[in-house]
């Protein structure tokens, strides 16, 4: 793509340097070649990536004017009577060589632009060692890869791949562009929006843990474990991670929520958008995540609990069954981080432990019996 048609899709403003320029890909400053882009997101990193080989430089907004007044201006010298840079100079090390673009958040403006610069692989079809069901509906440029199972009635939207092994049961609606890899194993009953990337291991819509037990002989029958999963658009979920159907009602993941490897979220849940989950995180059954909130490695959620909106739970912490934890009964501000089990404010944790850690302390230097 050219850095014009970049700009056009991503938004910014070009200060320096053509909208025709090529651009091939990113990297990191220490490694890119003419052809790649680079961001920066304050001074050092901004010299760091001027100093190096990319072609293209996104900076924070105001940057230009305010911390590298010479860019965009390749005889500002000049015209303040002043000659101009030398030949011996470096180039790099002003930037006048290079393109430069300005976004509010360049770290963004990076992601997105390669997404947009990763070739997409061509579509190859079903291949011949696939099994597909009786009644299944295929969109256009689908790919089906070796060995993957796609049961009876299955729907898989346009442009979606799903890659060697996958088992994609009988019914199952996956929706246009995503990307399912080798291994994964969807449930009947399950549904996908638009744009989810499922990686390898997941499965998907497996009967939740729900049993009863008779209070006569201990014995336990499932309870029925005949709900569904639904998956909205644009989720992305770890290798082998574990998601549950419901058991009368729905499981759900909202929008644009990112769940890392080795996460567990049980039956009845439901996960707002936009949520981070991270791996080793546990979410038992029946409980809720609201939209914004990140839940860091290892958390467990107790059955019947619910996380506030914009909740951040530290890794480790934990939610007791049946308990509400949100970020108005602490008196927090968004991005305040909770902690420890019951979760609660982290500064108020790290009181405790340094009061337990003083009356350790005291109790060792004092007399004993």
């Amino acid at each position: 793509m050219t850095l014009g048609e970049l700009v056009k899709v991503l938004g910014g403003k070009l200060v320096q340097g053509s909208p025709e320029s090529v651009v091939s890909g990113v990297n990191s400053s220490a490694q890119a070649l003419t052809g790649d882009l680079v961001f920066a997101e304050d001074a050092k990193s901004a010299a760091d990536a001027f100093a190096g080989n990319a072609g293209v430089v996104v900076v924070w907004s105001g940057a230009a004017s305010s911390c590298f007044p010479t860019l965009g201006n390749d005889n500002a010298a000049a015209k303040d009577g002043a000659p101009a840079a030398s030949k011996d100079e470096t180039p790099a090390a002003s930037g006048q060589d290079k393109c430069v673009v300005e976004a509010p958040q360049p770290r963004l403006w990076f992601a997105r632009a390669a997404k947009l610069l990763a070739p997409a692989p061509a579509a190859a079809g079903v291949h011949p060692a696939a099994v597909v069901g009786a009644n299944v509906q295929l969109g256009e440029d689908v790919t089906i890869g070796p060995c993957a199972v796609i049961g009876e009635a299955a729907s898989i939207g346009a442009g979606s791949r799903i890659e060697a092994g996958a088992v994609v049961g009988a019914g199952v609606r996956i929706g246009e562009h995503c990307h399912i890899y080798p291994r994964v194993v969807m449930y009947p009953g399950t549904t996908l929006g638009n744009r989810v990337v499922i990686h390898a291991g997941a499965v998907l819509g497996a009967d939740g843990f729900g049993y009863v037990r008779d209070s006569v002989t201990g014995a336990y029958t499932q309870f029925p474990q005949q709900g569904t999963l639904v998956i909205e658009d644009d989720v992305e979920i770890g290798a082998n991670s574990t998601i549950d159907r419901g058991a009368l009602k729905a499981t759900r993941i909202g929008r644009g929520t990112k769940i890392d490897n080795l996460v567990h979220v049980g039956h009845n849940c439901e996960i707002g958008e936009d949520v981070i989950l991270v791996t080793g995180t546990g979410i038992s059954g029946s409980s809720t995540v609201g939209n914004g909130a990140v839940l860091a490695g290892q958390v467990g959620i107790g059955d019947h609990a619910h996380v506030g909106p914009g909740v951040i739970l530290g890794g480790q912490a934990g939610v007791l069954s049946g308990k509400t934890v949100t970020n108005e009964m602490f008196g927090l501000k968004p991005g305040s981080v909770l902690w420890g089990t019951p979760a609660r404010p982290l500064a108020q944790v790290l009181r405790e432990i340094a009061a337990v850690a003083r009356l350790a302390k005291r109790r060792g230097t004092g007399t004993r019996d």
